[in-house]
């Protein structure tokens, strides 16, 4: 997504701003894509004049646009409303991408080692950053959400939660599109009824998980100011939450380099099939990755953007339908 410029009635309302340049090039969808819930995620909205997010800080509810402008000097606007504008303008570039650095990855030495399918992905998305949101339950209850059920199922579960649950972002319907939402706060989840967990299509297992974590809820956002593995650790003390879901988190939360998401159920086929031609499971997909470790995630993101779709090995995940039962 990229503009000429940002309107100047938005920029004049914002109760905060600024304009942040990531000194190299830049490209704003590939970099915050990965925090989409689907095309249809209630707190995340994109439109003509940029991209539209809702979240809590704490300060307090806040609205977020990010508009790219244009080259020569790549740049990214940046405003903010509501209670904790302040608190989301200065956390958007690490959202954006701000200290992740590919220096290493992209060294002649390192480059010399990935197969040519991830060289080549990089060469042609020179623009791509890991963000790093600091928001740890934002990602993830969500994230919980996915476990053990279709990507489709649990995020038509997602929206319907947040449209019976989730509160307008400051702003939604004046400067900010009308149907913005901001997720419920840890006190607000832990009020939602079983029978609207069972409306929204997720089962007991996943509801009492998310219950179980938001119990500790202050403790759970400190883990977003330790070191990724670290914080990895310690949501897997937690009971139903595991290596995949640890990972999707900190991928998202931390801008996680090498995170990988392990027990993800299409994941270790895809990268078998991608640097083999032969499907494999969680630890064949390690040991392909091992060579690359600090830089494991990335090598999978430039699989992904190389274009390479594995071929069909079997039967699709069955979508469940918990609602009418």
């Amino acid at each position: 997504m990229t503009i000429a410029d940002v309107p100047a009635g938005i920029a004049a309302a914002a109760d905060a701003s600024l304009r942040w340049h990531p000194g190299g090039p830049f490209d704003l969808m590939q970099t915050v894509g990965t925090l989409l819930r689907g095309h249809g995620d209630p707190a995340i909205r994109t439109a003509q004049d940029g991209l539209w997010m809702a979240f809590t800080t704490p300060s307090g509810p806040a609205t977020l646009r990010l508009a790219a402008v244009c080259p020569p000097d790549p740049a990214v606007e940046i405003q903010a409303w509501g209670p904790g504008a302040a608190d989301a303008a200065g956390s958007a570039p690490r959202m954006l991408g701000r200290d992740d650095d590919w220096s290493a990855f992209d060294e002649p030495a390192f480059h010399a080692t990935l197969p040519r399918m991830v060289i080549e992905a990089r060469r042609r998305n020179p623009a791509v950053r890991l963000p790093a949101t600091g928001r740890l339950i934002d990602s993830l209850v969500p994230t919980i959400l996915e476990q053990k059920v279709t990507v489709i199922e649990a995020r038509r579960g997602y929206r319907y939660l947040m449209y019976r649950y989730g509160t307008p972002a400051p702003g939604a319907g004046t400067v900010a599109p009308a149907n913005l939402l901001v997720q419920p706060t840890p006190e607000q989840w832990l009020r939602i009824p079983s029978w609207e967990w069972h409306k929204a299509g997720v089962g007991p297992q996943r509801s009492a998980t998310v219950m179980r974590a938001l119990r500790s809820a202050a403790a759970l956002e400190r883990l977003a100011g330790l070191p990724a593995a670290e914080a990895s650790a310690k949501l897997q003390t937690i009971p139903g939450i595991g290596a995949w879901t640890a990972a999707e988190v900190v991928q998202r939360t931390h801008g996680c380099p090498d995170s990988i998401a392990v027990g993800d159920y299409h994941l270790a086929a895809y990268v078998g099939a991608a640097l083999t031609g032969r499907r494999t499971d969680d630890d064949g997909m390690l040991r392909l990755l091992a060579p690359w470790a600090g830089h494991r995630q990335r090598v999978v993101r430039m699989i992904g953007l190389s274009g390479f779709r594995k071929p069909t090995f079997g039967p699709r995940m069955t979508i469940q339908d918990h609602r009418g039962h």
